[in-house]
């Protein structure tokens, strides 16, 4: 699981497969005679192509690929045309992220890199700050703002397309209320149970939601903390949950495969609550594996695509995604097509891929619409702002193998459903 990949000169059978199945056989040929060399602008991707997350991985390349087809094929940019460069940081460990970057800043042609994400604590932030790389990625915004805060000017090579995480820990608590006091719902307790993995992810929003239930007068029934990892028996912890049955559980394993192994448990011996699972669900991998099982799950998104008529732009994008590519993309598919636009932009402005500190500044400078809302970033953390006139956090059910948006009310889809397993 950690050994390393050549990529320039030899691969894996795993590896090369994965790219053939991702389309990008281009990626490793040698490049069209058309394309001088002066005139090409290699772009690095850092993505979980082999690791657990590799749902994620593959569909953050697809994504970004698009774009780059996209532009190619319009003639590029002042006459430059781009190639993206894979590099598979497996499951994100330390030194399959860092033997990755080292080995893509190598690649003096490489003038931009991107990912959805890499680390889950972000640390590479640090190489691409020492390197000067023009760097965007798109998730772990809790740890992105630990690291550039301090001192945002060192970090000008580095923005998030995810806003601050803070919702994550807040916002469930509000919905719990909202639909109670709506009548949507009838609790019969205030008493939650909150199950996480240990992963930088899953914990700063579980331990965030433990802190914003409490002060809200919740009692935490269960509080649990699985390995990080493959997990195919959830039933002692839901044992737990059983013994005294609350009004909320919540799992923040997101992992698509883990969070659809605790559904079905769970719906073994459903308890009358309400269950929100973390992220996984937006995955389109999570209701393949869950079928119909999985009406009545709700779900939250900070910088998830706003899938709402009101905004013509994402269901563009989602439908050329699948167009493209025969699969619906989640989240990074999107994401990292965004990210691709930002830094598109930014050269537009700027003219020379090679002026890194000129590109970074007009990265930093964007105001402009995207799927997930209107780009802007704050200059103090280098996330994108967070807010209903920007990225708000949006909330899902999902139904009949459809999402569908029922908060913020101004981008609603639809309307929350009482699941199948709770009582009116």
């Amino acid at each position: 699981m950690r050994l390393a990949i050549p990529f320039r000169h030899s691969r894996s059978d795993l590896l090369s497969r994965a790219l053939l199945s991702l389309g990008l056989v281009a990626c490793s040929l040698p490049l069209h005679k058309a394309f001088a060399d002066d005139k090409l602008v290699k772009i690095g991707i850092l993505a979980q192509i082999t690791g657990k997350s590799s749902a994620d991985g593959q569909e953050s390349v697809r994504g970004a690929q698009m774009a780059i087809d996209e532009v190619n094929a319009a003639g590029g940019i002042d006459g430059y045309k781009f190639k993206l460069v894979v590099g598979d940081v497996k499951d994100g460990s330390a030194g399959d992220v860092t033997s990755t970057v080292d080995r893509l800043l190598g690649d003096d042609a490489i003038q931009f890199m991107l990912t959805g994400y890499a680390s889950l604590t972000n640390f590479e932030l640090d190489m691409m700050a020492d390197a000067d790389m023009p760097y965007m990625l798109s998730a772990t915004a809790t740890q992105t703002r630990a690291i550039i805060a301090p001192n945002p000017s060192k970090y000008a090579c580095c923005w998030s397309l995810s806003p601050s995480f803070d919702s994550y820990g807040t916002d469930v608590t509000k919905l719990a209320d909202k639909l109670q006091a709506e009548g949507k719902v009838k609790f019969a307790s205030k008493k939650v149970a909150i199950i996480s993995s240990d992963n930088a992810y899953s914990k700063t929003i579980s331990e965030a939601m433990k802190k914003t239930f409490k002060a809200d007068g919740w009692t935490i029934t269960v509080d649990e903390m699985v390995p990080f990892g493959e997990v195919d028996d959830w039933r002692p912890i839901l044992a737990k949950v059983r013994q005294d049955p609350p009004a909320v559980v919540i799992n923040a394993d997101y992992l698509p495969n883990n969070s659809a192994t605790f559904l079905k448990q769970f719906l073994e011996q459903p308890t009358n609550s309400l269950l929100f699972l973390q992220y996984a669900p937006s995955v389109p991998e999570f209701v393949t594996l869950t079928g119909k099982a999985s009406t009545g799950v709700v779900y939250d998104l900070l910088g998830g695509v706003l899938t709402t008529p009101k905004l013509p732009l994402s269901a563009e994008l989602l439908a050329k995604f699948k167009q493209k590519y025969g699969v619906e993309s989640g989240t990074y598919g999107i994401a990292l097509y965004e990210e691709m636009q930002v830094y598109f932009a930014a050269l537009r402005k700027v003219g020379d891929p090679t002026n890194h500190g000129a590109i970074e500044a007009a990265i930093g400078a964007t105001d402009m619409p995207t799927a997930e809302g209107h780009l802007q970033f704050d200059p103090k953390t280098h996330l994108a702002v967070q807010d209903d006139s920007h990225y708000p956090i949006t909330f899902f059910q999902i139904w009949d193998g459809k999402r569908i948006m029922i908060s913020p009310a101004q981008y609603a889809t639809g309307d929350f459903q009482l699941p199948p397993w709770m009582k009116p």
